[in-house]
């Protein structure tokens, strides 16, 4: 009997992802409760006074720059990898109910936000206009920046009412309707925090973040190692830190806006707090 074996063009790509990082010396134990076979504590939980959700394999101290590689050179598929349902999630109700209900919380330790606001430091100038997608009542912003318009979108209109940071905001749900309310080549930087697991339309998304962004601009990912895991899509719910970082820099790629993009690993204590990686590309 003879048997024929597919493989999805995304799996390749992991399993290259797999190969280059044992050979750098990555223990291959931690890579392969990812993708490549299903996280073996995907749903540990991490509670603390911010948010409580799983916590999705976290790279150890010693290893936590391997991170920055991922993206170094990269294998991608030659054309969008992902299917309707690896955005499918297990919470499929409107989210407009989840989130109706302001939530004034962060939903990172501050050790893990005082390194995005350090980040944002180095690469905010006055004057810049920024856009943050998937906004809410705090954008980590650095507390001296002079911005240019700062524009928050998001889902609670009274989360984004106390952003004391925003000149102006929108309330919009991007899974429903993901073109942006905005003009094209409105802003310097477009930014996410810890949010791009939730955007069921990747594709249409990061479309819409290189159309908004000038010529130079940058996009800026920020992402951790929790989730709301109902309203996670189910492919992030299934992969490691290391995937995550390569599934977000492939939707900058995929969009064909932007030059390569690039991860800086800036967890402030690794396996101590949580940690942050930030994903960004520059506009074309």
């Amino acid at each position: 009997m003879n048997f024929i074996v597919t493989t999805s063009p995304l799996i390749l790509a992991l399993s290259h992802l797999l190969l280059m990082m044992s050979q750098q010396g990555y223990p291959l134990v931690h890579f392969c409760q990812g993708f490549v076979s299903p996280p073996i504590a995907a749903f540990n939980t991490k509670a603390n006074n911010h948010n409580v959700g799983p916590v999705i394999m976290s790279l150890g101290a010693a290893e936590q720059r391997i991170a920055e590689k991922v993206l170094a050179n990269p294998k991608w598929p030659s054309e969008w990898p992902y299917s309707q349902s690896d955005f499918m999630r297990m919470d499929e109700s409107n989210d407009a109910i989840f989130y109706s209900t302001p939530r004034l919380v962060t939903h990172i330790d501050d050790a893990a936000i005082g390194a995005l606001t350090g980040y944002y430091e180095s690469v905010f100038k006055d004057g810049d206009d920024v856009l943050d997608i998937c906004s809410s009542w705090i954008s980590h912003y650095p507390k001296d920046w002079k911005g240019g318009n700062v524009v928050g979108l998001g889902m609670n209109e009274y989360e984004l009412s106390q952003n004391k940071v925003l000149s102006s905001y929108n309330v919009q749900d991007l899974n429903q309707d993901p073109k942006f309310p905005y003009a094209d080549k409105s802003f310097d930087k477009v930014t996410c925090v810890v949010s791009v697991d939730y955007l069921t339309k990747p594709k249409e998304i990061f479309s819409e973040i290189g159309r908004v962004l000038r010529p130079g601009g940058m996009g800026i990912l920020s992402i951790s190692n929790r989730c709301f895991p109902t309203k996670a899509w189910n492919l992030w719910l299934k992969t490691n830190d290391l995937e995550h970082i390569f599934i977000a820099g492939s939707f900058f790629h995929y969009s064909g806006l932007f030059e390569p993009p690039s991860c800086v690993d800036v967890s402030p204590n690794p396996g101590r707090s949580d940690p942050m990686y930030i994903i960004t590309a520059v506009k074309k």
